[in-house]
């Protein structure tokens, strides 16, 4: 498991990073507190706490449509404003992805409306290359 956040991290934040840089696809909190009750994790809260560092610090993203988390791919994920992920149906493996062209065009089209997003989050959800 490689961190890249310049922060400390608390020995949960560190657990609750691990759980889910280890994980082969998104994991809810509770399938968190499920894997890591063999290391003193007891109560939801715990897992709750730690992802919502973790949110801030940049080093996971939650996916609105699962309501799941992964661990950030990207070590300069947190100078994008605009991410987007791809979410394959069958075997639900999650790619990030982060695009200038996508925040620009998107900015655009808020500015239409006088509007200044201040963070986006883009979910694609189809058929990966290998499930097709």
């Amino acid at each position: 498991m490689s961190l890249h956040s310049p922060v400390d991290l608390t020995k949960n934040q560190t657990l609750v990073y691990g759980a889910l840089a280890d994980a082969q696809g998104p994991l809810s909190a509770y399938t968190i507190l499920d894997r890591l009750r063999d290391d003193g994790f007891r109560a939801p809260l715990q897992v709750y706490r730690a992802l919502e560092k973790l949110l801030e610090f940049g080093m996971v993203h939650r996916l609105e449509s699962l309501n799941a988390f992964v661990a950030c791919r990207h070590p300069d994920c947190g100078e994008h404003e605009t991410i987007a992920f791809t979410i394959c149906e069958q075997c639900g493996k999650v790619a990030e992805i982060a695009d200038d062209r996508l925040m620009e065009h998107l900015d655009t089209l808020a500015r239409v409306d006088a509007f200044q997003p201040r963070k986006t989050t883009v979910e694609l959800r189809g058929i990966c290359a290998s499930c097709q």
